[in-house]
C-alpha cells in the first residue's frame, strides 16, 4: 500500500508538471504572437491628416510653397461691341431729289477724299439755277433803273416818289438774287461751282456725290436708275484705322472704371471673340455721366488702333478692368483651395509625408489668386499643386 501510494503521488506530480509546462508554453506562444501583430500594424493617422509617401508625392507632381504677402489686384470683365469711330464716319446723303445716273463706289471699297461715288440727275437743281439767272437778270435791270432814276432826280426830271419806287424795286431784286443764291447753296453748290456758273452760264442738272474724306465704304443704299430723296442715306464712309469699343457697366462695378479713370491710367485690356488668343490695349476716352434708368448701367467707350483693319464693326469684345492695387495682402493660388460642401480648406505640410487639412476664410479672387482672411499665417507651407489628390485620399478615409 505504501509503495502504491508513493507511485500515485509521483504520477500526479508528473502530470501536474506536464500541465503546468504546457500552460506556460502556450502562454509564451500567445504572448509572442500578439507582440508580433502589434509591432507589424502601423499607427493610424490622426483625423484631418493625410499621409503620402515621397514617391507618391513625386509621381503626382505635388508642389508645396510657403504662403506670402504680396500686392493684390482683382478685375471684372464686361461685354462690349466694336463700332466705327464716330468722329471719322460720314452718312452721305443728297441735298436735292434726283435720279441715279451712275454709281462708281461699291461696298467695302477704299476711297480717297473727294473721290466721285455717284452722279444724280436733278431737275430741281436745274430749275434752281434757272431761277438764279433770272434773279440776277432782274437785279441787273433794277440796278440800271435805279441809276437812271438817281440821275433824273438830280436833273429834276422826276420826283422823289419815283426815285424811291425804283430804289424799292432794286432792294426787292437784291433780296430775290440772294434767295436764289442761298437756295443753290442749300442744294450743295460750292463757291467754285458758282464761279463756273456765272462765267459759263451753263446750267448743269447733274449732282456729283463725293467722299468727304478717305475711308472705306461700309454702307451703300442706291442703284442705277432709282430716284432718291433727300432723307435717304446713300453711302456710309468710315475711316477704320481706329475703332471704338462700347460697353455698359453695371452700377455695382462702376468703382472699377472710376479707379482706372481717376488715377490717370486710362488703359484697359480688350479681348476680341474672333481672336481669343490676343489681348488688345485700348484707351478709355469716355465715361458716362448718367446711368440708364432702365438697365442701371453706365456707358463706357474705348478707342482701339486698327492699322491692319482686322477689327470689324459689330464684332463682340470683352473688356477687362482692374481694381486699385491692394498691397500686403495674404493670398494663395486658386489651385491650392479645395471645397467640400460648405467648407473651404487647404493642405498644410507638417512633415515630409504628413499633410494637415486647414479650414480657411477667403476673400476676393482675381482668377489666379484668392485673398485669405483667416486660417493661415504667413510662411505656412501649403500644397499648391496636387491638392485634389490629397482631397481624394481624405474623402476615402471619411467613408
Amino acid at each position: 500500500m505504501t509503495a502504491m501510494r508513493a507511485r500515485f503521488r509521483w504520477t500526479s506530480c508528473l502530470a501536474y508538471g506536464l500541465i503546468i509546462g504546457l500552460l506556460a508554453a502556450g502562454s509564451g506562444c500567445d504572448g509572442a504572437s500578439s507582440d508580433a501583430v502589434v509591432a507589424k500594424s502601423p499607427t493610424a493617422p490622426a483625423v484631418g491628416i493625410v499621409l503620402l509617401s515621397a514617391e507618391d508625392s513625386s509621381r503626382i507632381g505635388l508642389v508645396v510653397q510657403p504662403i506670402a504677402r504680396s500686392e493684390f489686384r482683382t478685375h471684372r470683365e464686361f461685354p462690349g461691341i466694336v463700332q466705327p469711330n464716330q468722329r471719322a464716319m460720314a452718312d452721305i446723303t443728297t441735298l436735292v431729289r434726283g435720279r441715279v445716273v451712275d454709281v462708281y463706289a461699291d461696298l467695302g471699297q477704299q476711297v480717297e477724299a473727294n473721290a466721285l461715288l455717284a452722279i444724280l440727275y436733278s431737275s430741281d437743281l436745274g430749275l434752281a439755277q434757272s431761277a438764279y439767272f433770272k434773279s440776277k437778270a432782274k437785279l441787273h435791270v433794277a440796278e440800271q433803273a435805279y441809276a437812271r432814276a438817281t440821275f433824273l432826280l438830280q436833273e429834276k426830271v422826276i420826283g422823289e416818289a419815283e426815285a424811291q419806287r425804283r430804289k424799292a424795286e432794286l432792294l426787292s431784286m437784291q433780296a430775290d438774287a440772294h434767295e436764289a443764291r442761298d437756295h443753290l447753296k442749300l442744294l450743295g453748290m460750292s463757291d467754285d461751282e458758282f464761279w463756273r456758273l456765272d462765267k459759263s452760264r451753263d446750267i448743269r442738272s447733274h449732282v456729283p456725290i463725293v467722299a468727304p474724306f478717305a475711308g472705306r465704304i461700309i454702307g451703300r443704299n442706291l442703284t442705277r436708275g432709282e430716284v432718291v430723296e433727300t432723307t435717304e442715306k446713300l453711302f456710309v464712309v468710315a475711316d477704320l484705322s481706329e475703332v471704338w469699343v462700347r460697353a455698359n457697366i453695371p452700377e455695382k462695378d462702376i468703382s472699377f472704371v472710376h479707379s482706372v479713370h481717376a488715377s490717370g491710367g486710362t488703359q484697359a485690356e480688350v479681348r476680341i471673340n474672333a481672336y481669343p488668343r490676343e489681348i488688345f490695349n485700348a484707351t478709355i476716352t469716355y465715361v458716362g455721366d448718367v446711368l440708364d434708368p432702365a438697365t442701371r448701367t453706365m456707358q463706357l467707350r474705348l478707342e482701339l488702333p486698327n492699322p491692319e483693319g482686322r477689327l470689324k464693326p459689330e464684332m463682340f469684345a470683352t473688356i477687362r478692368l482692374y481694381s486699385e492695387s491692394q498691397p500686403d495682402r495674404l493670398a494663395v493660388p486658386e489651385s491650392a483651395l479645395q471645397r467640400d460642401r460648405d467648407r473651404t480648406f487647404v493642405f498644410v505640410q507638417r512633415s515630409a509625408n504628413e499633410y494637415e487639412v486647414r479650414d480657411v476664410q477667403i476673400g476676393e479672387s482675381n482668377g489666379t489668386l484668392t485673398t485669405i482672411l483667416g486660417g493661415l499665417n504667413e510662411g505656412d507651407p501649403i500644397v499648391t499643386q496636387g491638392a485634389f489628390v490629397l482631397k481624394s485620399e481624405l474623402l476615402k478615409k471619411q467613408t
